[in-house]
């Protein structure tokens, strides 16, 4: 059986947080952590230790990039959560999965398979 894939979280909304944890538990995915803030979310992609990330791109009015700039330079494969058209991802990042607000498992389920695309 292979080794359960983790995922790391970085969302500012804690029930969005709980739901998105429900869903990887559902998925047969295993949570390495959550962060609500840039500041927690640079610090553990720098500490790294999980295979995948979810990114909100709104961190209570921070935009996510520099979490994304730390797993692009450890070479970890991750997704952004957004919420719309307001979220404006920079252009160097627009081959980035993405997962449109509001989830359902299916949804979520399909944003990972792009990030595990041989599994």
């Amino acid at each position: 059986m292979p080794e359960r894939k983790t995922i790391f979280i970085v969302e500012d909304e804690p029930m969005i947080g709980l739901m998105l944890e429900d869903f990887l538990e559902s998925l047969g995915y295993g949570l390495s952590g959550l962060a609500d803030t840039l500041e927690s979310g640079c610090s553990a992609a720098r500490a790294g230790g999980f295979d995948a990330a979810i990114l909100d791109c709104n961190l209570h009015g921070d935009k996510v990039w520099p979490v994304a700039e730390v797993l692009i330079e450890k070479n970890v494969p991750f997704l952004f959560a957004t919420g719309g058209s307001s979220d404006d991802i920079p252009a160097h990042f627009t081959a980035c999965p993405t997962l449109e607000k509001p989830f359902t498992m299916a949804n979520v389920e399909s944003a990972l398979q792009q990030l595990f695309p041989d599994e």
